[in-house]
This record gives structure tokens, sequence and C-alpha cells, in this order.
């Protein structure tokens, strides 16, 4: 499932994508399984940006001569039977070798958007280091470690992800993922925090006011507006993120160690 954005010109390059993966299935005679970002997709995990090609596991490596199609990366390697899927009628590796597979090939900002998605999801990940034991020593491992380490089930939109990771690069504690704040209107959940001061994190998807989502988008933003002010009268400091903000992660990071220099500054007993 791609967020970043519900363009158009988006959905039409996803349905497109999601067509060449049809085409594959239909074509390809030696045995196969969709994998890496395309399977990530194929699973409903979220993704960063849609992968530009198809991505394909065998077992074997096909023959020089037979035709090239541009829009397919191939990749040979053992695959166990646990890693061997299907959704619907697709192959596609399983959801934790996709998992090790994208947190081994992609950049942090890209893995660690699928791996808290494939976690939400229900993914293994007693399974997923075991496969990772099973790659020692090959390309990305340790990338792929990393990423784990920085993964969270919690996270429920892969805006939240990247600002957490944005806080990890930055050098700067982690917000806490999901957390309950009593306020005069009732206890509401916000996206990302840190309790110790009082400093609320929320992502704005552009779903939540396009009408893409559940209700009036109108009435969202009334709402929206209203926890705020319930969260600041119960003496928390709000900060809020946009998807434009988030394609400079540095500047994400600068301004969150700000807002966390400023109310540890305004927090600290008079002399």
């Amino acid at each position: 499932m791609y967020l970043e954005s519900q363009d158009v010109d988006v959905r039409v390059r996803e349905e497109l994508l999601l067509a060449e993966v049809r085409g594959v299935v239909d074509t390809t005679t030696a045995p196969f399984w969709v994998s890496h970002d395309t399977a990530a997709l194929i699973w409903g995990c979220w993704t960063r940006h849609l992968p530009p090609f198809v991505h394909v596991t065998q077992l074997v490596n096909p023959r020089v001569e037979r035709v090239r199609q541009p829009a397919l990366r191939r990749h040979w390697t053992d695959l166990p039977d646990r890693d061997r899927a299907r959704v619907g009628d697709v192959p596609v590796t399983g959801l934790e070798r996709t998992v090790v597979d994208c947190a081994r090939s992609l950049p942090p900002e890209r893995s660690l958007v699928v791996v808290d998605s494939a976690l939400r999801m229900g993914a293994d990940r007693r399974i997923i280091d075991q496969i990772l034991l099973e790659s020692a020593g090959k390309r990305g491992v340790v990338r792929a470690r990393r990423a784990l380490e920085l993964a969270d089930a919690r996270s429920e939109s892969p805006g939240e992800t990247l600002v957490r990771l944005a806080a990890t690069l930055g050098g700067i504690p982690t917000p806490e993922p999901q957390i309950a704040v009593p306020t005069p209107l009732g206890a509401y959940v916000v996206d990302l925090a840190w309790p110790e001061l009082r400093i609320a994190i929320e992502f704005d998807g552009a779903v939540k006011y396009s009408g893409g989502g559940d209700g009036d988008p109108a009435q969202v933003r009334y709402d929206e507006r209203a926890r705020e002010r319930a969260l600041v009268a119960a003496g928390w400091t709000v900060v809020r993120f946009t998807w434009d903000e988030l394609g400079d992660p540095v500047a994400v990071g600068q301004r969150l160690a700000e807002v966390r220099i400023e109310v540890s500054m305004q927090r600290r007993p008079p002399r």
C-alpha cells in the first residue's frame, strides 16, 4: 500500500506496476516468487516509494538467451519452503523473507517503513531473526539488523515511522508511539511523544484532510484543532509534520531537537 500521496498519477503508476506483476505471473514458466519491495506492495505493506521494477527471486539463473525484460529484476538464491507463499494466485516471498530482503536492499527511510508495517501485520520476528542468521556475511545484513533494531510495530502510519527515524538520525531520543494523554476533553492517543517533556508529535497525512479517510474533511480539521487545544490545555506542546516536511529528515530532526531544548528550558526550575 503506497501511502505517500493520493495523487491520481501515483495511483495510476501503482496500477501499472501491478499489471506488470500480472504479466510476469502469466508469462514466466520457470518457478519464481515476486520479492523485495514488489512483494511488500503485494502483501499490502506500506512503501515509501513505488518500486521501479518488478523484483522476482528464482532458484536458478535463467539462461542468458532468454528474452530480456527491462521492467524485471531477477534475484537468484536458495529459497526454502518457509520463505515461499502465495497472495491470491501470485507466488510471493513470505512476509518475513520480504522484510529481510527489503531491509538488506533499501535505504533506511524506505526499509523501515516496510518493516514497521510488516510487524504491524503480524510478521514473526523470530523467523526474521532466523533468516538474518542464515544470511550472515551477505551484503546488507548489517543494514538489515539496524532496521530491525529501530522497527516498532506500534507505528500506525509511514509518516510516524519517518518522524521516528529522523529523530534517531538526528541523535535525539526516539519518541514513543501511541501515547495516551489525559486532557480536559478526555484521553487522546497522540502519534508520538516524549511523555517526560510533555511533547506530542502529530503527523498530518494527506488522506486525513482529503476525504480519502473516514468522515468529512472539514469535520476532521475541526476535531484536530479541538484535540490540539485540549492537549495544550493539559500542558503539552504539540509539534506537527506533513508529508512535504518529511522529505527533509535533517530539518525534521533539527526541529525536534530545537523543541526539546525549548521545552526543557521552560521546565527548568528558576535558580
